[in-house]
């Protein structure tokens, strides 16, 4: 069922992306209703508006807490059109269809994390717009509702293409995604009012989701965790990739060693797609970038040791998100920071130092409907057992643990290819692990590594020997598994065969 929008009510606390919408709107002939501060934000676009007041006969009353609250605006919402009793009263008391609700809420989450004031917050408890939304929306067959600027740029789009007509489909969608914010938004207050303040002083509204239309926050204290010395607001692909980022450079600590190895990764989409431990940082992220520079481009970039002026200078000519670091030089900081939009990260110490009580020691996800909870996958390997035809050689051990440790934050099936701690192919998130075996060494003859004398990582069993005569024509040399299969014995034999070194690990890495 096609309805053509003809009247709006809009009233907004956030006027952002507001402007285009207003203008199409009276393009196509709109009447549009507005309250207090919207109705001055139309009306400074020179568009025509008509306040609520007209409508109620009375003004924003209650410092502002009864100005929507009237069956003038409640009948226009909710008057069901095919309804003849409805439709009869609706003209006997001379309220207006009203065919579009634009209506967002108080930021009551934002101004909790924001103030301990207990007066500022109940101000911000939203009544009559949680109730135009709801109002809206359980009208969808006659009123399209917009709870949310996520949903402006298909509300836009409508307006373009269709000239203001929505289908029944289409209303009924945005009922769902306006039932969703209001969900949310009695939450968060029911919360606080059950002593729950803590977990929502500790909320951070993103600019949307994974996608512009998802919305998103972030619930925690990130200054536990770094400190942002520069650059724009962090978003959740940001995040997604930092928390990655920074749990797979704990696994390389700077200290504990003879020569402390400084180390450098390249973050995309969760999955390391280069890194490398050398004697300088600037060594460390050259052989990083030099494993993929290709992936490298709009990546999230991470250290275990300081970065000085010529590693800064270095980084300085790609394009990047984020870097993460302990310790910035000021030199350092002075060239980074030429790009305004480049997020600087300086860890907290004690993440830096690897005190892992200080990182969350369970994994939630949410799921179905009900919550996943799992310990971390910590350690490298449960046993070190020398299966293959010859011993590895200290230096192919050093490559082992390093090649081992990257698998462990590939997404499954994963495999990892290493030579001198440095990361010149991987395979992640394939269906078969002689695919993710494939997949690492085209990556690394894309970026003409010599593969003789590398070392291969598994994130689980190889299921047939298939893998490791596939590894062994490419060059390598050394192998780490977990083991596991009841064919483990086909790839030990063809190692011993061909005097090639196996690990067993007895520790699987499977990430999902």
């Amino acid at each position: 069922m096609q309805k053509k929008i003809r009247t709006a009510l809009i009233s907004v606390f956030y006027k952002d992306g507001l402007g285009p919408i207003v203008k199409l709107l009276s393009e196509l002939g709109v009447t549009i209703y507005s309250t207090g501060g919207t109705q001055k934000f139309i009306e400074d676009l020179n568009i025509s508006v008509i306040p609520v007041e007209k409508l109620t006969s009375y003004p924003s009353i209650l410092g502002g807490r009864v100005k929507t609250l009237h069956p003038s605006v409640f009948g226009g919402i909710l008057g069901r059109r095919d309804n003849e009793t409805d439709t009869k009263e609706m003209r006997q008391y001379d309220i207006p269809e009203i065919d579009l609700v634009i209506v967002d809420l108080y930021p009551f989450e934002e101004t909790v994390a924001s103030t301990s004031d207990e007066q500022k917050i109940i101000e911000k408890i939203d009544i009559g717009g949680p109730s135009m939304i709801r109002g809206a929306a359980k009208n969808f067959k006659d009123v399209l509702a917009i709870a949310s600027k996520a949903d402006y740029s298909e509300l836009e789009k409508i307006l373009k293409e269709k000239n203001g007509e929505t289908s029944l489909e289409q209303r009924k969608k945005f009922a769902a995604s306006a039932f969703n914010v209001v969900k949310r938004y009695d939450t968060a207050i029911s919360n606080y009012f059950n002593d729950s303040k803590k977990d929502l002083e500790e909320v951070k509204i993103l600019r949307y989701g994974e996608n512009p239309h998802q919305q998103a926050s972030f619930r925690g204290n990130l200054e536990e965790i770094f400190t942002q010395l520069h650059g724009k607001e962090i978003s959740y692909n940001n995040l997604v990739d930092i928390d990655a980022a920074i749990q797979l450079i704990r696994e390389f600590p700077v200290e504990n060693r003879t020569e402390p190895l400084r180390s450098f990764a390249i973050i995309k989409h969760t999955n390391v797609c280069g890194i490398a431990s050398g004697t300088t940082t600037v060594e460390a992220w050259k052989n990083a970038l030099a494993g993929d520079p290709k992936s490298a481009f709009g990546g999230v970039l991470i250290t275990n040791s300081l970065i000085d002026k010529e590693t800064a200078a270095a980084i300085h000519e790609i394009f990047f998100e984020v870097l993460i670091s302990p310790v910035f030089e000021k030199e350092a900081l002075d060239i980074l920071q030429s790009k305004k939009n480049r997020i600087l990260l300086q860890v907290q110490p004690k993440v830096e130092n690897h005190i892992s009580q200080e990182i969350p020691i369970e994994m939630h996800k949410s799921l179905l409907n009900g919550e996943l909870i799992q310990t971390m996958d910590e350690g490298n390997y449960a046993e070190w057992k020398e299966e293959g035809g010859r011993e590895t050689t200290s230096a192919e051990k050093e490559d082992l643990i390093f090649a081992n440790l990257v698998c462990k934050h590939l997404k499954s099936n994963a495999i990892a290819l290493v030579k001198n701690k440095q990361l010149l192919g991987k395979g992640c998130g394939q269906t078969s692990r002689i695919d993710a075996l494939r997949q690492a060494i085209e990556k690394a003859r894309q970026f003409n590594f010599n593969l003789n004398g590398a070392v291969m990582a598994s994130d689980a069993f190889f299921p047939f020997n298939d893998c490791v005569k596939m590894g062994h024509e490419a060059g390598i040399t050394t192998f780490i598994q977990p083991g596991g299969s009841i064919r483990d014995r086909d790839s030990i034999d063809y190692c011993k065969q061909n005097n090639l070194a196996m690990v067993i690990t007895g520790m699987r890495h499977f990430k999902h």
